[in-house]
Order: C-alpha cells, then structure tokens, then sequence
C-alpha cells in the first residue's frame, strides 16, 4: 500500500522547487534590518553584510529550475535595484508620519507599525516578481499577510507615499492600480467582481488614483472600476463602478431613536 502511495506522489509532484522558508523569513527580517538599522554606522560593515545578503538570497533561488546565469543575473538585478526600493520605502515613512497622529517618530513606525511592514513585503516581493521569480514573491508576500493580517498581491502596481493605518484585514488583489499618496484603513478590499479561472490574464481589480483615501470596511471591486484622483470612499462603502475626480462617497445609516413605549424591542429582542 504505502508504495503504490509513493509512486503516486512522485509521479504527480508539481513542477516547483525546493525552498527553505525559515531561511527566506530571516532574509526578510535581516533585510529590513540592514535597511532601516541605525545601529549600523560603518559603510564597510554594511557593505560586507548586503554581500552576505546577496548569499543567502542565491541559495533560496539556486534549485529554482532555470539555468545558473539567469538566476545569478535575477540576484544582481534585485540588490542593484535597492537602492531605489530603499528610498520608496523611506518616501512611505514620510508619508507615515505625516498621516498618523499617533506616531511620535519613525523610529516607533519601524519597530511597530504592521502598516509599514506589511508595505516593505509588498515593494521586495513586488520586484522579485517582476525580474521572474513569481513563486517566491507569493511566497514572500505571504509571509507578510500571515505576520500583518494585510494581504497584498506582489503583481499589484502601488506609487509612492503609500500610507496604511491599522490594516488587518485589507486585501488588494494581483491587478489592483494604486496611485501616489493613497491612504487605506483597516478592512478595504480592492477586488474581482467574481473569481474565475478564464480570467486569469484579465484586470480583474480596480484602479485607484493619487491621493484618494480608503476609510475601514470599505468594498472595490471590478477591473474597470477607477476611483478618480482626491477622492474620498468612506468606512463600509460597496462600490463596483467608477468614480469622478475629487468625490466624497459615504455610506449613510438609517438612525431611529428608542421611543419611551418600547415600540421598537422586536428591533433588536434577539439572542446570539
């Protein structure tokens, strides 16, 4: 029995590669340090320890099932290419500061905030797909929606000064157009009006332009949906078409209030 079973498994194995993710989760972390440490003074120490970095990251991709020269191309690229992360990220803390009352410095932003955090997955994870590797950014960015409660698609096209608040529980999916200076809270969801395999290579998720903010709860779906520059979508909206420049959307609740014959008790006379 148990080796019919085996030849089952082997010769229905996916064609993916070995990756050890305990490895990858302290590049990511080591990373971030590197990135955002002000312990680290010496440019010398910092160099040797992005060379460290780069060796890591060669052997989470080496048994990547492509040739050695392209993979140890895609390797430089991406380290060649942090520089310009690094400084998207650093306009992103800006705008963090700038946006939260709460936060008292940059240095409380880095430590604690998963808004934060959550957008440095997306911008490593959002490169590494884009230079050919899409299996290890979902992975990556996987890692950062378990850690942060945020899931957002590494294929997923984001501008600068992005600015999250709280988070958990916000989705942006694979083809969603964010603009620069976006502002989301806890809960949007900018998604497909349905899922369905024939739309795979379809824009399946909306467009958002600059300086558009995203109150909690609130639902976008649609590909041809585009919520217009300036615009302002408020907490629990459900939106599935577009919306002019410089909008207010805002869901209005019903108010009625409690009569002193107790007419309304059927109202909420109710047991969960």
């Amino acid at each position: 029995m148990l080796k019919e079973l085996a030849h089952s498994i082997v010769k229905n194995q996916c064609p993916a590669f070995e990756l050890d993710k305990n490895l990858l989760e302290r590049w990511i972390l080591d990373l971030y340090d590197l990135l955002f440490s002000a312990k680290i003074k010496d440019e010398e120490i910092l160099t040797q320890r992005l060379v460290d970095s780069q060796l890591i990251f060669n052997s989470l991709v080496e048994k990547i099932d492509r040739p050695s020269d392209v993979l140890s191309s895609i390797s430089r690229q991406f380290y060649e290419r942090l520089e310009i992360i690094f400084e998207t990220l650093l306009m992103d803390l800006d705008e963090f500061l700038a946006s939260d009352p709460a936060a008292s410095d940059k240095t409380e932003i880095l430590l604690s905030y998963p808004g934060f955090y959550a957008i440095y997955i997306y911008r490593i994870s959002h490169e590494i797909s884009k230079l050919g590797l899409p299996i290890l950014a979902r992975v990556i960015s996987e890692i950062g929606h378990r850690d942060t409660g945020i899931d957002i698609h590494p294929n997923a096209k984001i501008g600068s000064h992005f600015f999250i608040d709280h988070g958990t529980g916000i989705v942006i999916g694979q083809t969603a157009e964010l603009g620069n200076h976006v502002k989301i809270y806890q809960g949007v969801t900018l998604g497909a009006l349905q899922v369905d395999r024939s739309y795979q290579f379809k824009k399946r998720h909306p467009t958002i332009g600059d300086q558009v903010t995203l109150y909690a709860n609130c639902t976008i779906l649609g590909g041809e949906t585009n919520i217009g520059k300036g615009s302002v979508i408020g907490g629990n909206v459900w939106l599935t078409k577009s919306v002019p420049t410089n909008s207010i959307v805002y869901h209005n609740p019903e108010v009625k209030v409690k009569s002193l014959d107790n007419s309304m008790k059927d109202y909420f006379d109710f047991v969960i």
